[in-house]
């Protein structure tokens, strides 16, 4: 039987690339997505053709609540799931000064607590079972910080420090947790880019290129083969060498 993995935010980007990456590979994938139903359903049309069993489930992530009643519905779908992807995320461009508390609320619901979230509901099947892989999203913003991103930094800084001490604690029940910081990465999230401003970023990596979803999505695949069975804890960067 094919293992399960959960995606959250998986209609597009990052977690759709890595949808279909897992899928070419053998897995059936639960398809997580909060506002972008139709993109979620054509997602889950194109992994029925790979051969994967999937289908997709809304929930918002900063929601307990939401949270708990996908795992219920996965539940009924597929069982219980074999990893979780925390990849669910929004971004956003502010002066720090200009940074709103419902801004502030926004930003850590989604991109910190969504992976509180969801780790707190499904984690629990994995100690039963002595087997499982949690691969939280963070950025390299998380690991330097940005200038008028201070509550994304903020953000996925907490993701990095969450994976570690909870890789620690979970470790003796054989459950792994990692986190990947992507880079500058070619998708929505650059939209509000100018070309010029991509071109300075290119600059700006040794490798003088962008990221690819693809790239992210390798790294995954990587962290949940047998070949990575005894990584926990770890922060892979995958930025062209951007931060080094």
């Amino acid at each position: 039987m094919n293992p399960v993995v959960l995606i959250t935010g998986a209609s597009r980007g990052i977690g759709r690339q890595t949808a279909l990456t897992l899928a070419r590979n053998g897995y059936n994938v639960a398809v997580n997505f909060h506002s972008h139903e139709v993109r979620a359903k054509s997602l889950v049309r194109e992994l029925g053709e790979l051969g994967s069993d999937a289908d997709c489930f809304r929930a918002d992530v900063s929601s307990l609540n939401e949270v708990k009643a996908m795992y219920d519905q996965i539940h009924r779908r597929f069982g219980k799931i074999s990893a979780l992807v925390n990849n669910a995320g929004i971004s956003e461009q502010s002066l720090f000064t200009d940074i709103t508390d419902e801004m502030w609320d926004r930003m850590i619901g989604v991109n910190l607590k969504g992976v509180f979230n969801c780790s707190k509901v499904f984690l629990p099947d994995m100690i039963r079972a002595k087997s499982g892989s949690i691969i939280n999203i963070s950025s390299v913003w998380g690991q330097t910080g940005a200038a008028t991103e201070v509550h994304y930094s903020a953000s996925k800084a907490g993701v990095i420090g969450l994976t570690k001490a909870l890789a620690k604690e979970v470790a003796p029940c054989a459950v792994t947790v990692n986190c990947i910081c992507p880079g500058v990465i070619k998708t929505d999230m650059l939209s509000p880019f100018s070309s010029s401003e991509i071109d300075a970023l290119k600059e700006e990596v040794p490798l003088r290129k962008l990221g690819t979803p693809g790239d992210i999505a390798n790294t995954v695949l990587f962290l949940l083969s047998p070949g990575a069975s005894y990584i926990t804890g770890q922060v892979i960067s995958v930025n062209g060498g951007f931060l080094i």
